[in-house]
């Protein structure tokens, strides 16, 4: 698994990117935590750098929005998901498990 931050560190409303392979961005939304990969599936954007309403996060680059709890996108320009991995927390402690496809092949193209 690898660590993210302390959950003290990651306020409600909040996100914060990893650099791994895919990046992967983790969000506090109200509490609960979600991990996605980090880029849009509809283009080259960074989903930890937009707008989370709930548990919807919208891209900042043409607006698409996806269901962090599925990676499925709630309305165009994107049409495929983002993949979901895994949140832990430990010891106050986040942790991130990747999809099993991901940790082994390291890429990361969505579904």
């Amino acid at each position: 698994m690898i660590p993210v931050c302390r959950l003290a560190d990651l306020p409600a409303g909040e996100s914060v990117r990893l650099d791994t392979t895919p990046p992967v961005a983790v969000f506090n939304a109200d509490g609960e935590l979600f991990a996605v990969d980090d880029t849009c599936s509809h283009q080259d954007a960074s989903l930890s750098e937009g707008w989370l309403e709930g548990c919807l996060v919208e891209c900042p680059l043409h607006a698409a929005s996806f269901d962090l709890r599925t990676g499925r996108p709630t309305c165009l320009p994107a049409r495929k998901p983002v993949r979901t991995h895994e949140v832990h927390v430990a010891d106050g402690m986040i942790h991130v498990r990747l999809a099993a496809d991901v940790a082994a092949t390291g890429e990361g193209s969505a579904a």
